[in-house]
């Protein structure tokens, strides 16, 4: 009785079925496929439907200028310790790059003993007892500390990060060997390992050489560190479910959970340059480390012996390349905490889509930055 009474209804709706016009205006329902959730492959549904926009060269190469120029650069213009320390940098970075090839190299007896700064503008700065000129001194002095800087300052943070890395992701016997051989390096007494390998190995006078070899006893804090923070982000949910989708850990690693780290990382940076020219300073000025030109250490070396630091007529000679490093580490500093907040991901997507006329608050940027910082 029950299949009499549904015979009709069940054709009236397949043929209701098959008078629904396709994509392409037919209504043959052979040309239609039965779909597993009732549908049919000839009427339109929703998930189907895509968008109507596509991306473009031009929008992918803006997207790319928002975040990684306009973005950056918004966020250092709006906080002014940032700007002071991109220009005291750059300032430096002109000085030691640019600054040779203007400025002649000084020789002895090349102008007055100990002229004061200011009074001749031939030697700005002044002279040494010598008659050598300090801006000379300075310019070519800050060309040899950017070269140890930057292998020291790279070696440290890259070794650090690395250990640190897959020492906090991997666990187990890795984590095990370099653990143990992070904790060696953090023991060594830094100072005066590096003293008794500057005079054992042929190091010579190459600054790239001197900066790694200032880095050898610094890297074990930053490992440990990095470990830290690593075997926190591990369990973390986006962690998972890029292991789930059969991403390399290599690329978990260094693609996902590294650049949550990144703020962290740069200040580690910053601090590294500075130890490396205090550092390359104090052995210079210990006379342990070889030199073939004058540098900072050198030269308060010289001045020292001199009696320029209590010798009214000498000081300028003193001050000149002391000032130069406190500037120098000032200017590291203030970069160190402006790259903090440009790494930051908050600050980064505040500026990223902030529109042409808004305007943002440096000191919101500055409180999310240091949440983040804390976070970490």
């Amino acid at each position: 009785m029950s299949d009499s009474n549904d015979g009709p209804d069940r054709k009236d709706h397949a043929d209701a079925l098959e008078a629904i016009p396709g994509r392409d205006g037919s209504t043959d329902a052979d040309d239609r496929v039965a779909r597993t959730d009732g549908g049919n492959v000839g009427v339109d549904s929703p998930f189907e439907v895509v968008s109507s926009v596509e991306e473009t060269r031009l929008d992918r190469l803006r997207k790319i200028y928002d975040a990684y120029v306009r973005a950056p650069f918004l966020i250092v213009w709006t906080d002014w310790r940032a700007r002071i320390g991109f220009t005291i940098v750059f300032a430096y970075l002109f000085m030691g790059i640019v600054g040779p090839h203007i400025i002649e190299p000084t020789e002895v007896g090349e102008a007055g003993a100990l002229a004061k700064p200011f009074q001749n503008w031939d030697y700005p700065l002044g002279t040494d007892q010598m008659g050598r000129d300090l801006l000379s001194q300075v310019v070519f002095s800050t060309t040899e500390i950017l070269k140890m800087v930057t292998s020291g300052a790279l070696a440290t943070v890259g070794v650090g990060t690395l250990v640190g890395a897959i020492a906090g992701y991997k666990g187990g016997w890795a984590d095990t060997v370099l653990s143990s051989i992070t904790d060696i390096f953090i023991n060594l007494p830094g100072f005066p390992t590096v003293m008794v390998l500057a005079l054992l190995l042929p190091i010579g006078g190459n600054p790239y050489v001197i900066g790694i070899l200032l880095s050898i006893a610094a890297w074990g804090g930053l490992a440990r560190a990095i470990r830290s923070q690593m075997l926190t982000l591990r369990s973390e949910s986006f962690v998972e479910a890029s292991r789930a989708m059969g991403i390399p850990n290599r690329d978990i690693i260094f693609k996902e959970i590294v650049p949550h780290l990144m703020p962290f990382v740069v200040i580690n940076l910053t601090n590294a340059a500075r130890r490396v020219i205090f550092s390359a300073v104090g052995l210079y000025y210990l006379g342990i480390l070889p030199f073939e030109k004058l540098n900072w250490g050198i030269t308060l070396n010289q001045a020292y012996q001199s009696g320029a630091h209590y010798r009214p007529g000498a000081l300028h000679w003193f001050l000149v390349p002391m000032i130069a490093i406190i500037v120098f580490s000032i200017g590291l500093i203030l970069l160190g905490q402006s790259l903090d907040r440009v790494f930051n991901p908050r600050v980064r997507a505040r500026h990223e889509k902030r529109s042409e006329g808004g305007e943002t608050s440096g000191e919101d940027d500055e409180m999310s930055g240091e949440s983040m910082v804390g976070g970490v």
